[in-house]
């Protein structure tokens, strides 16, 4: 016999686990469950690398609603200044908490500490756990959708929320195109032991191999996001610690301080994607599944909870429409926007910072300058940075 739910998210990965909990604290009638293909361990889930993320002010506000986040916990530090340059060219603008009235513009979290944090409280709930299991079939009927997984489980769902990342197999099995353009960009990735300190300081750089964001985050450390050419990239990792401490130093100047140590690194390729359609016949697709941006704005998560905030909203105002074509259609419409607006300023960033043309740098500079001088006109990149941004009517 199937068993019966109102909704099967697919993928226990940030966002997945986010959203089953968020549905579940919302809605408490709600009957969820989540099915995650990976074995979780007290060390080891694909998902939870030992990159760092930024969320922004409004994520960890919502969070907090929900109580899936500690600003106290050891693997957080909060991001209370910004400071944005263009190497080699006189701009630069620096954005303050206190200049917002606001205690932070955001905080770096570890991914590994936080991803077992949120999948314990999945433990701890309700919530139905099919964990290592994966779905390989969906049939879809009039009221529901019928799931077939791995393992011989037979689940119905009024509704599927496909949160399994940007290489998605549910999406593929909905037949669901992921249209992407690859950046010429790779990036490296690392946490950066700092001789001083980072006094909750990050950076955003742009020099002439990439963008480069530094990140403070816990024992005295950056997480590095350094983007550059992909042919680049393996000459940079095959560096030992000292010759790649000193690249980076070089590359990025000393207004971090001086880097003494750096951890672990990794590299993978950029692309700029999306999904052809957030939704599907009792399905709406969200996070990195739905959409996948340049990570050197930091945003990436950031929209995956939007996404989360939405869909758990309109689950609690309209119940009995759940997975509905009513209901799927207005979650694309409530998100279509924000997902548009945030990818094109991401991708428009990248692309102006990364041009050589003499013209485009004295209007970067000029740019950066002024918000410097004039504050008010740090107020709309100030807002993208704490996630102050319009959501839609249900927000």
């Amino acid at each position: 016999m199937a068993k019966q739910f109102d909704v099967v998210v697919i993928g226990g990965g940030l966002v997945g686990a986010s959203c089953a909990l968020s549905i579940a604290k919302i809605n408490p009638s709600i009957n969820i469950a989540v099915v995650e293909a990976s074995q979780v361990t007290d060390e080891y889930h694909p998902s939870f690398d030992d990159r760092s993320i930024a969320l922004a002010q409004q994520s960890v506000e919502y969070l907090q609603t929900l109580n899936l986040f500690d600003q106290n916990a050891p693997y957080t530090s909060a991001i209370k200044k910004v400071s944005v340059s263009d190497r080699g060219h006189f701009g630069k603008t620096h954005i303050q908490s206190a200049e917002f009235a606001k205690p932070s513009l955001g905080y770096v979290v570890e991914v590994n500490p936080f991803g077992r944090a949120l999948h314990q409280r999945l433990v701890q709930s309700s919530i139905s756990i099919f964990c290592p299991d994966s779905v390989i079939e969906i049939k879809q009927t009039l009221h529901s959708n019928a799931l077939t997984l791995q393992s011989g489980e037979q689940l119905n769902a009024k509704l599927i929320i496909v949160a399994d990342g940007a290489q998605s197999p549910t999406r593929q099995l909905l037949g669901l195109n992921f249209n992407t353009q690859p950046y010429e960009q790779g990036a490296i990735i690392a946490n950066i032991e700092v001789a001083e300190g980072h006094n909750n300081h990050a950076f955003e750089r742009f020099t002439q191999h990439g963008p480069m964001a530094l990140l403070p985050m816990s024992n005295n450390r950056y997480s590095l996001v350094w983007c550059m050419q992909k042919e680049q990239i393996n000459s940079y990792m095959d560096l030992n610690e000292i010759e790649f401490l000193s690249a980076l130093q070089s590359a990025f100047g000393y207004r971090a301080g001086q880097f003494v140590k750096v951890g672990m690194r990794a590299s993978y390729p950029l692309v700029y994607g999306q999904a052809e359609s957030l939704i599907a016949h009792r399905t709406v697709v969200i996070g990195n599944a739905a959409h996948a941006i340049h990570p050197i704005a930091g945003q990436g998560f950031n929209l995956g909870l939007r996404d989360v905030q939405v869909l758990s909203d309109l689950i609690a105002n309209s119940p009995n429409e759940l997975g509905s074509y009513a209901f799927t259609r207005e979650y694309g419409q409530l998100r279509s926007q924000d997902i548009k607006t945030v990818m094109t300023l991401t991708d428009a960033l990248v692309r102006l910072f990364s041009n050589s043309s003499r013209v485009l740098a004295l209007g970067r500079s000029i740019g950066l300058f002024s918000m410097d001088l004039f504050p008010a006109l740090k107020a709309p990149l100030a807002k993208q940075l704490m996630g102050q941004v319009k959501q839609g009517s249900r927000l």
